[in-house]
């Protein structure tokens, strides 16, 4: 476990569930987190640390900003959640201001990386047939295999 670290009960309790009951890809710091609030997470037994890795930047403006809860409270309090197999009356004005703030003619917003990637494959592919003419038996993706481990490294 963490040998060279002392860990409090309440540390050691929470770390101990992890092991015991998660699959794991990496071995986290021996910090157990609770809460944060603006640059600062707090772990179990309240000391406060300045949180540099922020989300891996998805966490930039800061944990638990004012405006964002409003807004996620707002927003949750009228509808949760608008599958894509129906049209929302927020989807048309967001699409329209990132694609003017950007410059793009057009934006397709995912959840999460992972189907960032499978539309990207999907797009890919279909390029590659419509405007290349490949032919899809002929078609070949390629992937690049332990990118984390390898920016882990560095």
């Amino acid at each position: 476990m963490h040998s060279t670290i002392a860990l409090t009960n309440n540390t050691q309790r929470y770390i101990s569930l992890e092991e015991k009951y998660g699959a794991h890809n990496y071995h986290p710091l021996p910090v157990v987190l609770e809460k944060g609030e603006g640059v600062f997470v707090y772990d179990v037994d309240g000391k406060r640390y300045y949180d540099f890795l922020s989300g891996y930047s998805a966490v930039n403006q800061g944990h638990c900003h004012p405006k964002i809860i409003a807004a996620l409270v707002e927003q949750a309090q009228k509808l949760t959640l608008t599958s894509r197999a129906f049209h929302s009356n927020l989807l048309g004005e967001y699409e329209k201001y990132i694609t003017e703030f950007f410059g793009y003619d057009k934006v397709l917003p995912m959840n999460t990386g992972v189907e960032a990637v499978e539309t990207a494959i999907k797009l890919a592919r279909r390029w590659g047939t419509q405007v290349k003419g490949i032919e899809n038996a002929k078609v070949r993706l390629l992937f690049a295999q332990k990118i984390f481990m390898a920016a882990q490294q560095v």
